[in-house]
């Protein structure tokens, strides 16, 4: 079994502006695969965070110095107009698999709602480029947009919840569920099952979140649930977070693990992985 971690962040200078991150001035590619080694996974996909203007540079050159270990979801400004021409050759990148943006706040998140990124939907669609997004009050927008646009892979990060910008724990955290699973009706809607720990009051194995990922499960099933840490917002180790779906989830039957820790992602995302 492949283990895919659908989501991390890897920097060079800067201090994360998440505070739930790891408040340090570098976490590189080397330290990741180290880690990755030490925990049992195989690859991730890395995702470039704004607070170093050099990341994905850098998620770039690990993409190079460990073949099969990393992938990219990079990002392109949404306010430059040349922007839309690139969309068509983003995945001709090595490595690069797709877009992912956060939408929490205004302006970015009233883009959503008001048409103003039609381009963008329309575009991605057209290219075979998935889309990633943070995105927890908009869930409705999303579904709209997922409905004209059927051809468009559209993932939720973070079980459509605010991930490390709430401290809310528990059901708390948890309030936006019916919104979330109301998208399992279109089929191109998938969902990132990142850092569940960071959801969690608890110590691990994170039992009470349980009732959360098997409501995931049952709506949109193995092949659209993907497993992630986040790892740098993480209060458990890399292991941990993996065994808590590999050895924790009884109801998991082996190929349903076996997808959601890697194989489905890869196929969602159009990962062709070589390790």
């Amino acid at each position: 079994m492949q283990i895919i971690d659908a989501q991390i962040h890897l920097w060079g200078s800067g201090l994360p502006s998440n505070l739930s991150h790891r408040q340090v001035t570098a976490f590189t590619p080397a330290e990741a695969i180290a880690l990755m080694d030490e925990a049992g996974v195989d690859g991730a996909v890395i995702h470039p965070p704004g607070w170093d203007p050099n990341a994905t540079a850098m998620a770039l050159q690990a993409v190079r110095d460990y073949p099969g270990r990393c992938a990219i979801m990079g990002s392109l400004p949404l306010d430059e107009p040349q922007s839309r021409a690139r969309i068509a050759g983003w995945r001709a990148q090595p490595g690069m698999l797709g877009l992912r943006y956060t939408f929490l706040a205004d302006p970015a998140r009233r883009r959503l709602a008001d048409g103003s990124l039609e381009w963008l939907w329309a575009a991605a669609e057209a290219a075979g480029v998935p889309i990633a997004m943070l995105a927890t009050d908009s869930l409705a927008a999303l579904g709209r947009i997922a409905e004209r646009h059927p051809g468009l892979r559209l993932t939720i990060d973070h079980l459509g919840g605010r991930g490390g910008t709430t401290t809310l724990k528990d059901a708390a955290a948890m309030t936006h569920m019916p919104e979330l699973l109301a998208l399992a009706k279109f089929p191109n809607v998938a969902v990132k099952a990142t850092g569940v720990p960071h959801y969690s009051s608890e110590a691990y194995p994170f039992a009470g979140m349980q009732v959360w990922l098997r409501q995931v499960y049952d709506a949109f099933g193995p092949e659209r649930m993907f497993w992630c840490t986040d790892i740098t917002k993480m209060r458990c180790s890399w292991r941990q977070c993996v065994t808590m779906f590999t050895e924790e989830l009884p109801w998991l039957g082996e190929d349903d693990k076996r997808l959601i820790m890697g194989e489905a992602l890869c196929a969602w995302w159009g990962w062709q992985r070589q390790a």
